[in-house]
């Protein structure tokens, strides 16, 4: 695995010219590809309005269309950019894909929006073979002011568990490879509904938001009644305030998963 180079970063993490920012929100949502559960109707459009409804200044998307050969020609109102350009619209000017599965019609990865740079982006494969792809998209932000660093990864794990374990793995050594005192936030959808990412991602200083607030991990899975405990927010050097499961209309009819959302101190 190609380790992420972070050596010409803090060359560029100076930027005195704006105010500097020291709290925003995130928000994470599966976004099931545009469609509403069970794919019986396409609401790319009104999931874009309830995501900028939320305000957040950095948005982690999983099951995001890059391209798609035959839905064009079946729903009038597909958009004519990549899904995460048209989320993006004019409220996030920085945006990253991942594409993590290429088939004949066409792809569909992980995604970040942000209002704040992206100074650097990745994708870690971690597809196992022979199974469904899947992978994490590492991003570097630099914020407003002071050029403040902040590692996000997007996360979208397996559906079988031993699939996962190597997975986090792979995420634990991208991790590692990170200096100590790197301010992280990883979201996304684990797909861990046994609940094993935390024993592996707290040695490395990572907590998750919900599980720190509330006790325990948000309820995300489905949407329409939530019960398992599948999408997750995590930080590291970093604090977090009001963690939010968004499971009220419009929400809980936009997907199969409900979004998390957190509010981030440095």
């Amino acid at each position: 695995m190609a380790a992420f180079d972070t050596s010409d970063e803090q060359a560029d993490a100076t930027n005195t010219s704006q105010t500097s920012v020291r709290r925003f929100t995130v928000l994470t949502v599966n976004t099931h590809k545009g469609f509403a559960a069970l794919n019986r109707r396409f609401i790319l459009p009104e999931l874009r309005e309830a995501v900028r409804g939320v305000g957040a200044d950095v948005v982690f998307l999983q099951e995001v269309h890059g391209t798609h050969e035959h839905h064009p020609r079946r729903y009038s109102n597909w958009p004519s950019m990549p899904q995460y350009e048209f989320l993006a619209d004019s409220l996030w000017p920085q945006f990253a894909y991942g594409r993590n599965a290429v088939y004949p019609a066409g792809d569909h990865g992980n995604a970040l929006l942000s209002k704040f740079q992206i100074i650097r982006h990745d994708n870690l494969d971690v597809s196992i073979s022979g199974h469904e792809s899947r992978g994490v998209l590492h991003c570097v932000l630099r914020l407003p002011g002071e050029g403040q660093l902040v590692h996000a990864m997007c996360v979208h794990l397996g559906l079988h568990q031993a699939h996962r374990d190597e997975q986090l793995q792979l995420l634990t050594k991208r991790l590692q490879a990170l200096p100590a005192d790197a301010r992280v936030i990883v979201a996304g959808d684990f797909n861990d509904w046994r609940q094993r990412a935390d024993a592996l991602l707290q040695p490395l200083g990572l907590r998750e938001v919900f599980r720190e607030h509330h006790g325990q991990s948000a309820r995300s899975f489905p949407a329409r009644l939530p019960l398992l405990r599948l999408d997750r927010i995590y930080v590291r050097n970093l604090k977090a305030h009001r963690p939010q499961v968004l499971a009220a209309r419009p929400w809980s009819h936009l997907s199969d998963h409900v979004p998390l959302s957190v509010e981030i101190e440095l």
